[in-house]
């Protein structure tokens, strides 16, 4: 047998020899800290279909849901290792390593939930995006949300000094907790599986939160109080280990990105359309104490004070409240 024809061979034999195809093949990891219960989960499962369908069945997705790979912090690391394939993070976890992405948690950027899809699908949301792979080891495929942020409390908040000296339950980030610390708060972070047990014994006072985990996690049973805010936004950003993304090809980078993007624009709307429903719901809870259209003038010069400090560590304040106010 000559060489061309032993090369010839080996190419057919690799062809059909299993471990070939299943080289082809791929099954993502993707590890998030909500419940399988919430709307990024039911996302991701229906990403995992969209991905399988887009590669002809050679892509498939395991969803990690509420933590079970660690807090966002060690999914973060597992993605630099290519330890873990994919990740959806919310964006308060990459504030550490990007300070440009604190400009997303400015206090009372938007007003509402529309407003808020508009930010994150805007040229300058995107822009952060492009800081990703250098600062995390992540390529940032795009974002999406979970609903604004509103805050409850075990004891009623009737003013901004009720807020002094309260225990709140925060998402780790410098931008979050600096907005508490003005107010003369105690942040306290700690993981979403344990919140609901802290409210329960009066470890926490407080928490920041959005509609759709109270729901899912029954918050109002320890926190009756709930101030309708609507202070943050809360995005969330669907990551893919750098070093996974270097071993696709071309053609699978654009099949992984389409479906991820469409996924990321299903969470967005879902999250847009049932953002009223789900305050009707809390409505409808009994001994829940609501007090609606909490504005900004609440919370006093606090606002104006995070702004003058973050300004100096990111022009993307500025350049999102521009984008804002040409809504």
């Amino acid at each position: 047998m000559n060489f061309k024809t032993f090369a010839v061979s080996i190419c057919v034999a690799a062809a059909v020899l299993p471990g070939a195809l299943a080289a082809q093949e791929r099954e993502f990891g993707v590890g998030l800290i909500t419940p399988p219960v919430h709307v990024w989960n039911q996302e991701v499962a229906a990403m995992g279909e969209t991905l399988g369908s887009l590669s002809d069945g050679r892509f498939s997705v395991t969803a990690f849901p509420s933590g079970q790979l660690g807090s966002e912090g060690e999914m973060l690391q597992q993605l630099q290792t290519g330890a873990l394939d994919m990740a959806w993070l919310t964006t308060a976890e990459v504030t550490t390593r990007i300070p440009d992405m604190s400009a997303l948690h400015t206090p009372f950027l938007v007003r509402n939930i529309e407003d808020a899809a508009r930010v994150l699908r805007s040229d300058e949301a995107r822009e952060i995006l492009e800081q990703m792979p250098r600062a995390t080891g992540a390529v940032g495929i795009c974002y999406a949300m979970t609903g604004m942020r509103q805050m409850m409390s075990r004891e009623a908040l009737e003013s901004a000094a009720d807020l002094d000296g309260k225990r709140f339950r925060i998402t780790p980030a410098p931008p979050m907790r600096s907005f508490f610390e003005m107010m003369g708060a105690a942040p306290a972070p700690m993981p979403l599986t344990q919140v609901y047990d802290s409210l329960a014994n009066g470890q926490i006072d407080a928490i920041a939160m959005d509609y759709e985990s109270i729901i899912n996690f029954g918050y109002h049973e320890h926190a009756p109080n709930l101030l309708q805010t609507n202070h943050q936004m809360f995005p969330m950003v669907a990551l893919v280990s750098g070093r996974v993304w270097a071993g696709l090809s071309p053609e699978d980078q654009a099949i992984l990105r389409e479906a991820v993007q469409t996924h990321c624009d299903a969470t967005i709307d879902r999250f847009v359309e049932g953002e009223a429903g789900k305050f009707e719901t809390l409505k409808a809870v009994e001994g829940l104490n609501i007090i609606e259209n909490v504005g900004m003038d609440f919370f006093g010069d606090v606002v104006a004070e995070w702004d003058a400090e973050w300004s100096e560590q990111t022009d993307y304040v500025e350049r999102l409240r521009a984008l804002v106010a040409s809504f």
